[in-house]
């Protein structure tokens, strides 16, 4: 069935296009802070290896709303890793180290690239493509992707 909401099929066309390298940006991050998380050593482990799993289950949160709105659109998530590597942004990881410097210094670039891309688009999908329910959404999740990149820098001071 057709998505009626008061947007053009071209704009959420280019919408959903914008989103789903998104979500495939945000499920490389989930894997790599899960990598993280699984593989963490040193001194600092029990404090890092729960700080990554709080981060993971927040990114979760965040695949799983961004592929709903992805399908409020009128589109379809992708959901294969094929997929999502030959979509995203970022690369994934290849440490030479397990410590929790080496992986923050990994997630917080990752955090930052994505924070340049949300920033990018916000105004676009308001403005240009006329649907301020995503540039809102985006909005909020820039702010969350803010919080989480704070909290990496301030374990690197």
């Amino acid at each position: 069935m057709k998505t009626s909401i008061g947007i053009k099929n071209e704009n959420l066309a280019k919408v959903a296009e914008i989103l789903i390298q998104t979500l495939a940006d945000e499920f490389i991050l989930y894997t790599k802070t899960r990598k993280a998380h699984w593989n963490i050593e040193g001194q600092d482990f029990y404090n890092k290896h729960l700080f990554f799993e709080a981060q993971y289950q927040q990114l979760d949160g965040i695949i799983d709303d961004l592929a709903e709105r992805i399908r409020m659109l009128g589109h379809y998530a992708p959901a294969t890793l094929r997929e999502y590597l030959s979509l995203t942004h970022l690369s994934e990881s290849h440490l030479e180290s397990n410590d929790s410097l080496t992986y923050m210094k990994e997630l917080l670039s990752d955090h930052e690239s994505i924070l340049i891309h949300l920033r990018e688009n916000i105004e676009n999908f308001a403005v240009e493509f006329k649907d301020a329910g995503t540039s809102d959404y985006i909005t909020g999740l820039l702010e969350t992707h803010e919080k989480m990149a704070w909290m990496l820098r301030s374990h690197l001071k």
